[in-house]
């Protein structure tokens, strides 16, 4: 399970006197247990390592953010941290898709869910969010659904 490495990599991290990744990791686990306690009142069980990715993912994603505002504010020092932790974090995410897998597996669902046109274009993110979440950018995923549903 992811949860078990990043606790494996913290105690690593530790013993190298590693401190940006202690630091890091230590906010990872914080967000993970935040979304524990938010998801205990939900209803429905949640794959754990489904809900680390998505944790992880904004996490990135809030990074890559800051990186992009401190870069136009003149700030590299600041951007050079967080592209750091970016770099962290993303040892414990699935490989992102290439552009062709992300065009072959967006096929691939628009075929088996019988979507044909822009109305089906939320049941597709859908079963993309949750056949493939963390290995595609959801950002990039809306376009190349449009363009697969000619829409």
């Amino acid at each position: 399970m992811i949860r078990d490495a990043i606790k494996q990599a913290l105690v690593d991290a530790m013993k190298a006197k590693d401190e940006k990744t202690v630091s890091t990791l230590r906010m990872a686990q914080a967000a993970i247990k935040n979304r524990d306690i938010e998801l205990r009142t939900a209803t429905a069980p949640v794959d754990d390592d489904q809900m680390v990715i998505e944790v992880l993912t904004k996490m990135v994603k809030q990074r890559r953010e800051s990186v992009e505002m401190y870069e136009k504010g003149g700030r590299q020092e600041l951007a050079d941290g967080e592209k750091a932790e970016i770099a962290i974090i993303e040892r414990f995410l699935p490989a992102m898709m290439s552009e062709d897998e992300a065009k072959a597996a967006i096929a691939g669902l628009v075929a088996e869910l019988g979507a044909t046109s822009a109305k089906d274009m939320g049941r597709v993110m859908g079963a993309l969010k949750t056949r493939f979440a963390g290995q595609i950018d959801m950002g990039r995923a809306g376009a190349l659904v449009k363009a697969a549903l000619g829409a």
